[in-house]
């Protein structure tokens, strides 16, 4: 405990090694990349969803219980970060995840101009000017 008798905040952070792990697949080319499973979690994001996200993922949990694979929220969100951050290790800029967040960022032909906190600019807005009254 820290002085005082009060917890520390500070989390454990990953080293250098493991921020900064190949962007490859190792040489025979297997997916190494592994979701958690059911084990105790120590590590906690939040993330906030649609009704619409949410809903979707309820489905796909309903439809993997059809298919006799049971598995909780939690499960299902590990596996697919695994899925697709092996998929980026293994294709990089042609990677689904790549692709989806690049044209997901890219601004549609003819759309306003977003800023930096990805708020659609006014009508009459210039890029980088002052604010439009």
């Amino acid at each position: 405990m820290a002085a005082g008798g009060r917890r520390s905040r500070r989390v454990s952070l990953p080293g250098v090694a493991e921020l900064l792990r190949p962007a490859a697949p190792g040489p025979d080319g297997a997916d190494e990349r592994r979701a958690s499973g059911r084990e105790k979690h120590t590590q906690k994001i939040t993330v906030y969803l649609s009704a619409e996200e949410l809903l979707d993922l309820e489905r796909a949990r309903l439809a993997l219980l059809r298919y006799g694979a049971a598995a909780d929220r939690g499960r299902i969100v590990r596996e697919a970060i695994a899925v697709l951050l092996a998929d980026l290790d293994a294709r990089g800029q042609d990677s689904l995840l790549a692709r989806r967040i690049s044209a997901a960022d890219a601004p549609a032909a003819g759309a306003p101009a977003a800023d930096t906190a990805g708020n659609a600019a006014p009508p009459g807005a210039v890029p980088g000017g002052p604010p439009a009254r």
